[in-house]
């Protein structure tokens, strides 16, 4: 279990040190970047399957239409949520993507309300109410939707919900994802290299040495949040995913100097009290069990 937390902790740590990457790409479109991070998280997963010898599942699951379906599905949503992610980071907008995954447990809880008929507990329901309560409050101090926030939990809910449901695991999941966007992210690379457009057109080295580095980037947090969920309970990773948006917060307020301080405050406190108080009834739970 010790060896489990250190695993997720990993994850979420350099989920949440993830702005300090993205930022290297500013001088990147971010559909751009999407597509990289498709094409050689592709490769190196490729590159670990090779070396762990585990192809057998791939051959089932290409003969199961439903379930090819289904991450086709997903590969949208998780792609959609790069976009956003890589555009929010880019266009200063970290505390934004901060506030979409703190808020994001209540937004899976509204999910499996909808989607499998699960009942929220009351202290869920009131956990639930108090960070709406947050969000109003952003959306009436600031004069529009918290848009980036809000996109990035729904993406990132609706994705979580269909890989709840599907037969893979984290590596065999991310690698059919991958396979199936990549045709067309290579496709869309290609056009725009023959275009003149785009880093690879630039024929700048250590740009597209960066673009290539988003593979693994991607993957390895994906695959020490895969071996710690194996080894540690629920509740405990309930707990350990508040360190990626809170390392978004410090990145955002104290280096990146966006404006936190004053009304805005306000919400992110709301969301803070829902999220106590979410965690809390989890755990009291989960120990009387």
């Amino acid at each position: 279990m010790q060896i489990g937390v250190v695993y997720a902790a990993l994850a979420y740590t350099l989920w949440g040190l993830f702005p300090l990457f993205f930022k290297r790409l500013s001088a990147v479109e971010p559909l751009e970047v999407v597509l990289h991070r498709v094409v050689w998280s592709l490769v190196f997963v490729l590159v670990v399957l090779a070396v762990l010898k585990r192809w057998g599942w791939l051959r089932d699951v290409l003969r199961t239409p439903r379930v090819v379906a289904t991450f086709a599905l997903s590969a949208t949503l998780l792609s959609a949520n790069w976009l956003i992610y890589i555009w929010a980071v880019t266009n200063n907008h970290v505390l934004d993507a901060s506030l979409g995954y703190f808020i994001l447990p209540l937004v899976n809880v509204a999910l499996g309300f909808v989607f499998l008929h699960e009942r929220p507990r009351p202290v869920q329901w009131l956990a639930f109410s108090i960070a709406c309560a947050g969000v109003a409050w952003l959306t009436l101090q600031a004069g529009h939707v918290p848009w980036v926030a809000l996109a990035l939990a729904l993406t990132f809910g609706l994705y979580g919900l269909l890989r709840k449901l599907a037969p893979l695991g984290a590596l065999e999941g991310l690698s059919l994802e991958t396979l199936l966007l990549a045709p067309f992210a290579l496709g869309l690379l290609v056009w725009m290299t023959w275009r003149g457009q785009g880093a690879l057109a630039g024929q700048d080295t250590s740009l597209v040495a960066w673009l290539v580095l988003a593979g693994p980037v991607t993957a390895i947090p994906l695959l020490l949040f895969a071996a710690g969920a194996r080894r540690i309970p629920l509740s405990m990773m309930g707990i350990l995913q508040y360190i990626a948006p809170s390392i978004l917060v410090l990145l955002g307020a104290w280096l990146y100097n966006e404006p936190f301080a004053g009304p805005r405050l306000v919400g992110f406190v709301l969301i803070w009290v829902a999220l106590a108080v979410y965690s809390v009834e989890g755990w009291l739970r989960s120990r009387s069990r």
